[in-house]
């Protein structure tokens, strides 16, 4: 190849590559909607060529009637039936049908589909296997998100979870996480856990484990106060990035971008902030609940990685794979695109004896939230 061809070739490649680069901006149409006040910034921008799928809902297994619901008790005709004892039998058994189909669904190419994924076929009310252990405290942690958390729905009627909003169909939710691995103790290389674009923080270089801190840990955000960053008031650089970290991945997990929440004006200001800012206030909370009081609380009852027929449970550290906002949200603003499942299982909506979760005690007296929500309330008060 002669010079000036050469020279041709390069200029092309130099044209070209930043052009193959930029690409990942998604060029293309975008959709806009205006979603606060004027002049707020509070609008939100989306691909409606990549928008996150809800996918099928599965339907009921079959009409439930008051007939139904008013029969015997499940503890009257089963044995070991500690969490759904009080319900019907028509209702345990229409319950049990829908959670295989959510979790374990036959035909699928799980190990042990169907019911014996948790249940000895042999004895049904036997322990022996760690699945029904699991599936019984998660039925406890269900009735407890849709009981006490309700805050985080907006205490919308019928808004919550179900087993198929984080599961749907698989036996561990796609969307999970796990503390990540250290980076090396030497001086060269050490990326301190950072510097690494990776799936949690939508491939930014920021910390890739904001999730031990905040959503395990009870570290507050104190990201954007009104003093200098030092030490004492917990927002150094580093927690800085953690943070933000930390909101890139609720922006992945939602398909939002920051204005679905903060006027993009002031970020930390709550009184030009959206009522759904709220809702992620608690919704951290909740999520910690989750991890602390029922996945982690399980100990040892999740199987050391190797060692378990159905797949690992644990992180590269041993502690057990753990929820985040992407579990339940896949990339909706609301789960499911906002259908409320619910109101098909009322066993899920939990009974009164449900202890009150204990993260609960920590949040705002009414009072408090009243005026977080009306935008009455300075950023440093309810800071997450």
């Amino acid at each position: 190849m002669n010079a000036p061809l050469m020279t041709s070739v390069r200029k092309l490649v130099a044209i070209a590559l930043p052009a193959l680069l930029l690409a990942g901006c998604e060029f293309g149409v975008k959709e806009q909607e205006q979603v606060g006040f004027r002049g707020t910034g509070l609008v939100q921008i989306s691909d409606p060529d990549s928008k996150a799928k809800v996918g099928d809902i599965p339907a009921p297994p079959y009409e439930l009637t008051a007939e139904m619901l008013a029969g015997d008790r499940a503890k009257t005709a089963y044995e070991n039936v500690p969490v759904l004892g009080n319900v019907s039998v028509d209702e345990f058994n229409y319950l049990m049908q829908a959670m295989t189909t959510w979790v374990s669904p036959d035909g699928s190419n799980i190990k042990d589909a169907g019911c014996t994924y948790c249940h000895n076929p042999e004895n049904m009310a036997s322990d022996e296997k760690y699945t029904k252990v699991v599936a019984r405290k998660m039925l406890l942690m269900t009735q407890n998100i849709n009981a006490n958390w309700k805050p985080h729905f907006g205490n919308q009627e019928n808004a919550g979870v179900t087993c198929w909003t984080c599961h749907r169909g698989n036996p561990v939710p796609v969307n999970n996480w796990s503390a990540a691995i250290p980076s090396t103790g030497k001086l060269a290389g050490n990326k301190r856990g950072g510097n690494t674009p990776a799936q949690s923080v939508s491939y930014a270089s920021l910390p890739y484990d904001p999730f031990s801190d905040y959503i395990a840990g009870n570290q507050k955000i104190r990201v954007g106060g009104k003093e200098f960053p030092t030490a004492a008031s917990n927002a150094s650089l580093q927690s800085t990035e953690k943070t933000y970290g930390l909101m890139m991945h609720m922006s992945t997990g939602l398909g939002v971008n920051c204005a679905f929440c903060h006027n993009s004006n002031n970020f930390a200001k709550w009184e030009d902030s959206r009522p759904q800012r709220v809702n992620a206030w608690y919704g951290i909370r909740m999520v910690r609940d989750v991890n602390n009081n029922y996945i982690t609380a399980l100990g040892d009852v999740w199987p050391v990685n190797g060692k378990g027929v159905y797949g690992n449970r644990r992180g590269p550290h041993g502690d057990p794979l753990k929820v985040n906002c992407a579990t339940c949200h896949q990339g909706v603003s609301k789960p499911l695109g906002g259908y409320k499942m619910l109101k098909d299982y009322p066993a899920l909506k939990g009974a009164a004896e449900v202890a009150a979760a204990p993260v609960v005690a920590a949040t705002p007296a009414p009072a408090e939230t009243a005026a977080i929500a009306q935008g009455r309330m300075g950023a440093e008060k309810p800071a997450a």
